[in-house]
């Protein structure tokens, strides 16, 4: 096999051997999963770097925040970087390709991700407030004022933004880094996720110590956004307008999760909406069940688009480096 071949024939089967342990057994325990030690790190991390009550111009949050994020961020690189060295280099090709196969699915979760928000459709067929309660499981906004067609609507965008946010940005960053990429991904997620809020949150106070945390996971996501919305609308087939999706885009505060939260909305033709913060496709009818079980089925069909075109990138990246 030529070099080339080889190269990419290992994170190739890596990726695929993730999907498959994704699709078949799920999330492994919190007791061996890296993204739980993240959040463990960060949580213990956050209440020494934000302080307990409002503030003005906080610079000295941002910095500490700012260093703290990058040292954590550092240990994950290298930690994994080394993980992966030691796969390539002391394991045989089958080898490695299992060993980073399985470091790289808990940093992906497309079958969890799915599962929950079927589940807020199941709940919400109950009652309103079970399918509130259940809804409270996979956002963090506030769902005690949400009618049943705001609480679907908040399922289906967090369904839209965590396709990029879960699948397809660790990935990207799997091809392009290999595991060290996936890794340092989801670290700048998660920190997003605990971090970058812009105002109280947790007993902590955001608006300064979370700046660096949101900035770094914005940077990190934005061509993985516009990816996953470039395949809702490629999986639409036609129903979602490029320039309508451009202007869905810019209608919410984040620079990227407005991209496949516009393109899930216009592909399914509802509308879909933060009260008080955004409106997407404003023009398209209200949420119903089966948009729920829709969004998953666009949303599996981008999974199964992403696999031709991430093994496709491994190869050109292969044949790049070994005629550099």
């Amino acid at each position: 096999m030529s070099n080339w071949m080889s190269d990419a024939a290992v994170p190739a089967a890596a990726l695929l051997l993730a999907l498959a342990i994704d699709r078949w057994w799920g999330e492994p325990p919190a007791a061996l999963h890296p993204v739980v030690w993240m959040g463990r790190a960060l949580g213990a991390c956050g209440v020494r770097v934000a302080p307990a009550q409002a503030t003005g111009r906080d610079l000295w949050s941002f910095w500490l925040a700012a260093i703290v994020w990058c040292v954590l961020a550092a240990i994950v690189f290298v930690s994994s970087a080394a993980l992966q060295w030691l796969a390539l280099t002391r394991l045989p090709a089958w080898g490695a390709a299992l060993a980073l196969g399985l470091l790289l699915k808990p940093l992906l979760a497309w079958r969890m991700l799915a599962g929950e928000v079927l589940a807020v459709e199941a709940a919400l067929g109950e009652s309103l407030a079970a399918g509130r309660a259940r809804l409270a499981w996979l956002v963090s906004r506030d769902v005690q004022q949400l009618d049943a067609t705001a609480v679907r609507e908040s399922a289906i965008e967090s369904l839209a933004e965590n396709l990029s946010d879960s699948v397809v940005a660790p990935l990207f960053w799997f091809v392009l880094l290999g595991l060290p990429g996936a890794a340092l991904y989801r670290f700048a997620n998660t920190a997003d996720a605990m971090w970058g809020y812009p105002g109280m949150r947790g007993g902590r106070y955001w608006q300064w110590a979370g700046k660096w945390a949101a900035r770094a996971d914005d940077g990190l996501s934005w061509l993985p956004a516009r990816l996953t919305a470039l395949l809702l609308w490629l999986v639409a087939g036609g129903a979602v307008r490029w320039s309508a999706l451009k202007a869905q885009a810019r209608a919410t505060p984040s620079p990227n999760g407005g991209w496949p939260m516009g393109a899930m909305a216009l592909a399914l033709g509802v509308r879909l909406a933060k009260p008080g913060v955004y409106v997407l496709n404003a023009a398209g009818r209200a949420a119903q069940a089966q948009d729920t079980r829709r969004a998953v089925g666009l949303a599996a069909k981008v999974v199964a688009a992403l696999i031709p075109c991430a093994l496709a990138a491994l190869v050109s990246i292969a044949i790049v480096r070994a005629h550099a």
